[in-house]
């Protein structure tokens, strides 16, 4: 058995709740304040976004008021409510201490309103509410470093997120996302530098997908994307949940930066094609060792083990220095480094000629299991 709570968002009887709080029930009962119980269909349920719909047959039900969760601003006033434990309808009043909360490893699109609300087992899938009482977001998730307790972390889901995820589910019985075809990575200041862009914004292009909407518009590896259709891309995380609330077919213009200039895209978002995941298995050991890294040539036999293309070059990293720079940039054992500041590495000869020149930062292009990512060392 499991407990959790809801929002009703429909007066026929449609709610909200987290995708945690039914996932693999056989049966959902639905408590409401007035204690009468009812059974509950499961209408559809988006794991990515851990967003459920249930549906109650209850006659007329007054549903809440869906506020706006992109209006709302750090520092605002909100109330948590649920049934925290199981003790019944509690409500906890905080503000909201971040918007945008991603790379937490919560979910697969993260976007979440951050809140010092208390919010404890039992809470998931209840309301968020502004100081009018329209619902923000669904609250999901909290940070309580092995207690089983609030520790004033909590994240929800805006409700933006979770009312196109529910409209999704309810017309289309199933949630479709649009595609751009792009391996998006932060910018960091040192990457920033080492593209030579000014400030540090935009999501930077690692690897392109073959027959992607973007690499039919153009879009190549080292383009930082800026905005989308006039709207800032501050994040690689904030792309592609922008991405991922627009419906395949939407035509965009991306906006982005290119040897030391800006340049606009057009091109028409697909569906998102079924994920698909790749193992590989790091090469052995070389002796060439050069500023805490160990690397050797890629070889036919080395490109099949790490599903490259049997003509693929470069070199592939067999050890990394834990105290170096390198493993400071990200860098690991049975990644293959293909250029380095922009000059093609086939060889090891070329890795330590290009290393040679290479000035206080040095920028390296990377395979790491079939795709390709930029490095700042």
């Amino acid at each position: 058995e499991g407990l959790g709570s809801g929002v009703i968002v429909s007066p026929n009887g449609y709610i909200l709740t987290n995708n945690h709080v039914v996932d693999h029930a056989t049966t959902v009962t639905v408590i409401m304040h007035d204690k009468h119980e009812y059974k509950a269909r499961v209408v559809g349920t988006d794991p990515k976004t851990d967003i459920a719909v249930l549906k109650v047959d209850a006659g007329s039900l007054d549903p809440i008021v869906i506020g706006d969760s992109d209006k709302v601003q750090v520092g605002d006033y909100v109330l948590a409510v649920g049934n925290p434990f199981g003790v019944g309808k509690t409500v906890t009043m905080g503000i909201v201490s971040a918007k945008g909360r991603a790379n937490l490893g919560i979910e697969d699109y993260e976007d979440f309103i951050q809140t010092d609300a208390s919010i404890n087992p039992g809470n998931s899938g209840g309301a968020l509410v502004n100081d009018r009482g329209e619902l923000v977001g669904i609250n999901t998730a909290i940070l309580s470093h092995g207690s089983e307790g609030n520790q004033g972390v909590g994240f929800a889901v805006p409700v933006s997120v979770a009312r196109n995820v529910m409209e999704q589910i309810v017309h289309n019985g199933k949630v479709t996302r649009a595609y751009l075809g792009v391996m998006a990575q932060e910018v960091t200041p040192s990457i920033a530098k080492a593209f030579h862009e000014p400030e540090v914004r935009g999501a930077l292009v690692g690897d392109v997908t073959p027959n992607s909407p973007a690499q039919k518009a153009g879009l190549e590896k080292g383009d930082i994307i800026l905005d989308i259709n006039g709207t800032p891309v501050n994040s690689s995380a904030e792309l592609r949940m922008h991405v991922s609330l627009m419906a395949p077919g939407t035509k965009v213009n991306v906006k982005v930066f290119r040897d030391g200039a800006e340049k606009t895209l057009p091109l028409t978002l697909a569906e998102m094609p079924n994920e698909t995941a790749r193992n590989e298995q790091p090469e052995n050991s070389s002796d060439d060792a050069l500023q805490g890294i160990t690397v050797e040539s890629v070889t036919a036999r080395t490109a099949r083990q790490l599903g490259l293309p049997a003509n693929a070059t470069g070199v592939v990293v067999s050890n990394v220095d834990p105290a170096s720079k390198a493993a400071d940039s990200g860098l690991k054992r049975g990644d293959v480094i293909q250029e380095v500041n922009h000059k093609p590495v086939r060889n090891t000869a070329d890795f330590e000629s290009a290393m040679r020149d290479a000035k206080d930062a040095t920028l390296l292009l990377v395979n790491r299991q079939g795709s390709t990512m930029y490095l700042a060392v």
